[in-house]
């Protein structure tokens, strides 16, 4: 399942694929996202689900399904969440805490005998990446021994009776076998088999009626899976044996039923306020450090947004799930390759989409932002535009560099606004000017009076 390649950035320079098309909707802002994501990456499908004022506003698929026998994806079908469903596997455990049955920051070892240094690892550390025992699966592939069915009881005397990787609570680093550990803790104290305890408990309650065990069987999603070597074809993904996702990416479902897990932690309506915080607390190292992870979730701020994010990648699949809670909004974003980009890709689409400000100031800082562009093309600006400071900085040579470095690019396909924040008593605005093989990143501080106090640009990453 997916380790988390990278934490979230700005949503203005977060993805170099295409910027969607601009649309008086959101569905069609989507349609020409997910299109031209999946053209860009080859990626088969997409089933898209998007939460916007805490209800469920659009929920879509793209692409095919299936390749052999051509079948065009639907909402109604399930794909595997990966990783995703670590923050299922945390919110059991804050569940059975509630119900006083144990404590996070118990060890370990309380539960579960035997293992490397049991009696100083806590519940907290293992939720939070922090615990020190290896990562049994950090490739982005399905090993030769995952083909075979494995135990929770193999995986933990194989990888968590060895010498830790860190003191406990030292350093963070991502650890699918810290989640294997949190399901054995989950089923011994319940009494219950781990998916059962969460069937009946957390996904019952709010209606994931899609909801299957992908860890029991591969075969409860309705999309094939799909591989691809360096830039060859797809072909079907492998099946992992029984055992290896359990608590670390177990689960399957639709889209749609994904998006009520999000309402439902955007309106906290499951567990106890206490509880949520919690699990959106970034977890701090023992030097004070941040890990910017909470307990089986990211925890950011993107774009000036509280961000409670988790990706997910199982053999065949990835997945993406972006939570706004103080905005009452959640991206859900399932695909059916594995070590691909594009569920992270459309969901970044997705969020500049959402949180463009579309207000007619910001209409006209982007049209005068844009015009600014073009005329940096050209080596000329209207100085009347700009502070002192900022025309100090527009020295002739600087106008050069501008022109010469601008100009071949050509006029920008589209330019728009992607995030507008408070800085140093200024307005700080980002744009995004995309062009038919590259996007740049624009950003300006403007004055209480109008003014630009700065005008950068750069290349996005």
């Amino acid at each position: 399942m997916r380790r988390h390649l990278f934490l979230i950035a700005a949503l203005a320079v977060s993805t170099g694929f295409p910027a969607f098309a601009q649309s008086t909707s959101l569905e069609n802002k989507v349609d020409s996202i997910a299109n031209a994501v999946l053209q860009a990456t080859g990626v088969p499908s997409a089933s898209i689900a998007v939460v916007q004022h805490g209800k469920l506003v659009l929920a879509k698929a793209y692409g095919s399904a299936r390749l052999e026998a051509r079948k065009a994806a639907t909402p109604e079908m399930r794909y595997a969440l990966g990783s995703i469903s670590k923050q299922f596997t945390s919110a059991a455990m804050l569940l059975l805490e509630e119900q006083g049955k144990l404590k996070i920051d118990d060890p370990v070892g309380k539960y579960v005998p035997g293992l490397s240094r049991g009696n100083e690892v806590t519940i907290r550390q293992i939720l939070s990446h922090t615990s020190g025992y290896q990562d049994f699966w950090p490739q982005d592939y399905l090993m030769e021994p995952m083909k075979q069915n494995a135990s929770a009881q193999s995986i933990m005397d194989r990888w968590a009776k060895q010498p830790l990787d860190f003191e406990p609570g030292a350093r963070w680093q991502y650890s699918n076998t810290g989640f294997v550990l949190a399901a054995m803790i989950i089923e011994k104290v319940s009494g219950m088999p781990f998916f059962q305890f969460v069937q009946t408990r957390l996904l019952d309650p709010l209606g994931m009626a899609s909801a299957r065990d992908f860890d029991a069987s591969p075969r409860a999603v309705d999309a094939t899976g799909y591989i691809r070597y360096a830039l060859g074809p797809l072909h079907p993904a492998p099946d992992a044996g029984r055992g290896w996702m359990y608590g670390a990416g177990m689960l399957a479902m639709t889209a749609s039923d994904l998006a009520k897990w999000d309402i439902s932690v955007i309106n906290r309506s499951l567990l106890t306020p206490a509880s949520y915080r919690r699990m959106f607390a970034v977890t701090p190292l023992k030097n004070g450090a941040s890990t910017s992870y909470g307990l089986g979730v990211f925890t950011t701020i993107s774009a000036g947004h509280l961000l409670v994010e988790h990706n997910g990648e199982v053999s065949g699949f990835t997945a993406e799930n972006f939570v706004y809670p103080e905005d009452s909004a959640a991206i859900v974003v399932l695909t059916n390759q594995d070590a691909a980009p594009a569920s992270g890709a459309i969901a970044n689409g997705i969020a500049r989409a959402l949180f463009t400000v579309e207000d007619a100031l910001a209409a006209d800082r982007t049209a005068r932002a844009r015009a600014i562009f073009e005329g940096l093309q050209k080596g000329t600006i209207d100085r009347s535009l700009f502070t002192s400071n900022a025309n100090g900085y527009f020295t002739d040579a600087a106008l050069k560099d501008f022109s010469t470095s601008l100009a071949p690019l050509g006029t920008p396909v589209s330019f728009v606004q992607v995030s507008a924040s408070k800085r140093g008593g200024m307005t700080l605005r980002s744009f995004r000017a995309t062009f038919s093989d590259r996007a740049l990143r624009v950003w300006t501080f403007e004055t209480t009076d109008g003014k630009l106090e700065q005008y950068q640009v750069a290349p996005i990453a």
